[in-house]
């Protein structure tokens, strides 16, 4: 009688706070990925050293520049490999310093480097894969607005645009992660982050809930093809070469700002524009006669053609980590009028200052130029 009456007291009780009563959810084990090959893992390595530290940090520990994630994290590998890896790693976040890496956005990897890096940071991790399906997340995306705001917003932004941390509300993740990926990091956290486990904060409908709100920053998203620009020739690297060299006053020794920059545009004086990011984010969006001059490039053959009696100054998005990188660099090899983006293209389009988009099609194939 006793186990009876306390069996209904628990049922009578769940009813009345039936969301902190609900189980846990259960994740599936999945099969692990194939394993690399000892040449597919120390190619793999070695691309990481080359295009990844610099973000992401030498141990994949993160947020180095950017607010890059933690690679090493088992929950996210747990739950995200391989296509909330690879997409990313292919193709960049729209709006980040996350640029694409697949060739075919004109990025330096072929798409086996692109997969061979994706299982070389599964391994890497130790996670062991869980199963996780299509299926959307229902929750109540207004009441997860309310919980997101109190629990969220503080780190990754009132509208999910990232503070000290990821960028929620990214289309292009949105776009590229299953509504699961999304809940399984809200359950979990990510280990060595300051992104906590909320599965014994929040409850699962809670949970449910902000997931819907997450979601919900995808609407109205549409995937563009970008139409690949030509990459300039060295003929084209100076900008107005008949014009006087600009005379920037620099901070510490190195920075140029925003306004003054423009102000030398203006005036066309002469100089070169370094942009320092994976070449697909200068097919994107660029400042108007910038040369693409990736960060990871092996600048002795680069800079065959680059004379040193011109002011270049260069940029990035992070704002200035992969700019400052490749000067410093340049200085090595004897360049002295260098200058850095104080602001970085972020700040510069932020302050108003234009750049030149790329064109692109929609769906249907149509061209549309974006200047």
């Amino acid at each position: 009688m006793k186990i009876l009456i306390t069996s209904v007291l628990v049922v009578m009780i769940c009813g009345v706070y039936s969301e902190s009563c609900q189980a846990k959810q259960i994740y599936e084990k999945q099969d692990p990925p194939r394993v690399l090959t000892e040449e597919q893992s120390r190619r793999a390595a070695s691309n990481y050293q080359k295009y990844c530290i610099l973000c992401h940090g030498e141990n994949r520990e993160g947020y180095i520049n950017d607010h890059a994630p933690s690679l090493r994290s088992k929950s996210l590998f747990e739950s995200g490999v391989p296509h909330s890896i690879l997409r990313p790693l292919s193709y960049g976040r729209e709006g980040t310093a996350m640029g694409g890496y697949l060739d075919e956005v004109g990025g330096p990897l072929t798409l086996d480097e692109v997969w061979d890096l994706t299982y070389w940071l599964f391994w890497q991790s130790g996670a062991e894969r869980k199963k996780l399906t299509e299926s959307p997340v229902l929750g109540d995306a207004d009441k997860g607005a309310l919980v997101y705001q109190q629990n969220c917003a503080s780190c990754h932004g009132k509208n999910g645009e990232g503070v000290n941390a990821p960028a929620l509300g990214n289309q292009s993740a949105l776009a590229h992660n299953k509504d699961e990926f999304i809940r399984y990091a809200i359950e979990h956290g990510r280990q060595g982050t300051p992104m906590v486990a909320f599965t014994d904060v929040l409850s699962q409908q809670d949970i449910d809930n902000v997931t819907a709100f997450i979601r919900s920053k995808a609407s109205g998203w549409t995937l563009e093809k970008i139409v690949l620009r030509d990459i300039p020739t060295p003929e084209e690297y100076v900008i107005n070469p008949q014009n006087e060299d600009p005379n920037f006053t620099l901070s510490e020794g190195k920075f140029v700002s925003s306004e003054e920059l423009n102000k030398a545009l203006i005036a066309k004086k002469k100089m070169i524009l370094l942009d320092t990011r994976v070449t697909s984010v200068w097919q994107r969006a660029h400042i108007e006669g910038a040369i693409p001059f990736p960060y990871y490039k092996e600048l002795a053959n680069k800079v065959t053609d680059l004379p040193k009696d011109v002011q270049i100054v260069a940029y990035c998005s992070c704002p200035r980590a992969a700019a400052v990188h490749v000067i410093e660099k340049l200085a090595e090899l004897g360049y002295e009028k260098t200058a850095v983006l104080y602001e970085g293209i972020f700040g510069w389009m932020n302050m108003g200052y234009p750049v030149t988009r790329a064109q692109s099609t929609d769906a249907k194939g149509n061209l549309d130029s974006n200047h």
